[in-house]
């Protein structure tokens, strides 16, 4: 049975419950906290399904955006109520009815929820019958003539427009006014004819012009731009591979982003549902529908996991629902806008982090600044380490290396010839070791040589290996690093979700400490082949709340750059 249902505002003031009055007891108002925090905050909330934090209890939740409220059902999670999201519905429009800001107190309301829970369980016990019983067969349809013409209005000969053989005769008029003179007479209505025969002949015209003839069907080509692969950062050369990479030229990091808009390039939202909306009709969930769909297929198409789509929908759905479109604006201009300032809120980090700030701070507290590597096999961890440590040589601050990855054959050898390029010292204590000692030692030799920045190097290592996870998670506890860097492939799509989520869960259970640290930034890498599939790099955000803080373009040291987030947000919507 229905154990709560909740009606508050969304700042947490609950006006009614059907445990009674409005008073918020310690459990609901633990259910109104936690759903809060988990779902509302961040506008990442949509009508949808949840579970209470203790695990025991189902919820499901409603919305009326319109004036600000929530309504919850709580029931056990062992049950399966079918009326529930009928109920919520009515409730919602019964509630809404009578809600006033300004009042506080809704008892009387409980009389008219017991009604309302009556029916809707009435309702869902008459619609199991009906499944149950025999459908009837349907009349098949009646086929279409084919001898139908062109579907002209007041085309009797065509029927056209279902108009029946007495509307011939004031028909009339039109038709000869379509099969002769094209303008139409004083008080007449407009003829659609004349814009298409310009139409029509513009288009011959574009054609004709643009028809290549058989000796220069080339002619142009040299003209055409060529098809580069898509980059998503400031556009710079990249600096040629030499013996000694302190030759290679600035990093890309630094470079300056500027992305514009341009007024030319139109999206694939331009082209889709062009209807205008009436002036300040109230939107419903079913006119997003389509435009949704349309939208979550182009997500999907850009490498972004169908959940983390799904939710993103359901987030748009939930804060349009209920509100006025303006006039003369089609809902597809209206969800792109709403998809696109929800796709700039996750990217842009949410907590700033300045490495550089961070390790001068550092410095005057006479310590290294020490970031960890960490990921899955074959990801490449060691070579964007050595682009980290590339940009912060030329930020004339010292770098350490730490060979903390003592199993995989020839990873120590690899971060030598890194380091051995840069022309800094690398710690390294062989293979066979406990990571975490050869971490520690690392950052006790930096701090007697005054080196400014540790970079530890570790294992690739799958996030169901609970052995590797565990020497991970230990590593992390007993050096306390400032910043745990997780990288991972600008190619995967649904894996990311997976990926971050056991490498945090699992960093949370293995830790020591009541407080554990997670994951604090993504390093994307390869971000050079992925083209427009871009969509690795909001699915990690998404999943982690971790800002990508560098993206790898290349083979090069100079090959790492800053993630531009409008470019990112611009080609997953186009």
């Amino acid at each position: 049975m229905l154990e709560e249902l909740l009606v508050f505002t969304r700042g947490g003031l609950i006006l009614w419950a059907l445990s009674g009055g409005g008073g918020a007891t310690a459990v609901n108002a633990s259910l109104v906290d936690a759903l809060i925090r988990s779902s509302l905050l961040g506008d990442q909330s949509a009508e949808g399904a949840g579970v209470s934090p203790d695990g025991m209890r189902a919820l499901k939740w409603a919305f009326d955006n319109a004036l600000g409220l929530v309504f919850v059902a709580v029931y056990r999670r062992v049950l399966h109520l079918l009326y529930v999201d009928d109920l919520l519905a009515a409730v919602r429009s019964e509630f809404s009815r009578i809600y006033h800001p300004r009042r506080t107190s809704y008892d009387g309301f409980s009389d008219v929820f017991r009604q309302l829970h009556l029916e809707a369980q009435a309702r869902a016990d008459e619609m199991s019958k009906s499944k149950q019983a025999p459908v009837e067969s349907r009349p098949p349809p009646t086929p279409a003539s084919h001898n139908v013409g062109p579907m002209v209005p007041g085309d009797s000969s065509g029927n056209a427009g279902g108009s029946k053989q007495g509307d011939n005769d004031g028909d009339s008029g039109k038709e000869e006014n379509s099969g002769g003179d094209p303008e139409p007479k004083d008080g007449g209505a407009f003829n659609l004819s004349i814009l298409q025969n310009i139409f029509q002949r513009e288009n011959n015209d574009v054609k004709k012009k643009n028809k290549p003839n058989k000796k220069g069907r080339h002619k142009n080509r040299d003209k055409e731009p060529s098809n580069k692969k898509l980059d998503f950062s400031e556009p710079a050369e990249r600096g040629k591979t030499d013996h000694v990479a302190v030759n290679e030229g600035k990093s890309k990091v630094d470079e300056d982003e500027q992305v514009g808009d341009d007024p030319k390039v139109k999206g694939w939202f331009s082209s889709l549902f062009q209807s205008i909306g009436a002036g300040n009709s109230v939107i419903s969930k079913s006119d997003l529908q389509p435009a949704l769909r349309a939208v979550k297929d182009r997500l999907m198409t850009k490498n972004v996991a169908e959940e983390i789509a799904e939710k993103l929908c359901e987030s748009i759905a939930a804060s349009l629902v209920g509100k006025k479109l303006g006039s003369f604006t089609s809902i597809s201009s209206t969800v792109q806008v709403a998809m696109e300032e929800a796709l700039l809120r996750i990217l842009t980090p949410s907590r700033s982090i300045d490495i550089l700030r961070d390790v001068h701070a550092a410095k005057e507290r006479e310590r290294p600044y020490v970031i960890v590597f960490v990921g899955v096999n074959g990801v490449g961890k060691s070579t964007n380490l050595a682009k980290v440590a590339y940009w912060l040589l030329q930020h004339d601050l010292s770098v350490t290396l730490a060979a903390c990855d003592t199993f995989r054959s020839g990873a120590v050898e690899q971060l030598r010839t890194h380091a051995r390029r840069l022309q800094i010292p690398i710690f390294e204590k062989g293979y066979e070791r406990d990571p975490a000692v050869v971490a520690k030692q690392a950052i006790q030799e930096a701090i007697r040589t005054k080196s400014d920045v540790v970079l530890v190097d570790t294992a690739g290592r799958m996030q169901d290996n609970e052995p590797l996870m565990r020497a991970l998670s230990k590593l992390i506890n007993v050096n306390n690093p400032d910043l745990v860097l997780f990288v991972g492939e600008a190619l995967v799509g649904n894996d990311a979700i997976d990926q971050l989520t056991q490498f945090n869960q699992k960093l949370a259970d293995f830790s020591s400490v009541p407080a554990a640290r997670l994951i604090d930034g993504i390093l994307l890498s390869k971000f050079d082949t992925v083209d427009d599939k871009v969509g690795a790099a909001l699915s990690m955000v998404y999943v982690s709340g971790a800002p990508v803080m560098f993206v790898g373009c290349g083979q090069s040291y100079t090959d790492l750059k800053k993630l531009n987030v409008k470019s990112i947000v611009n080609t997953l919507l186009k």
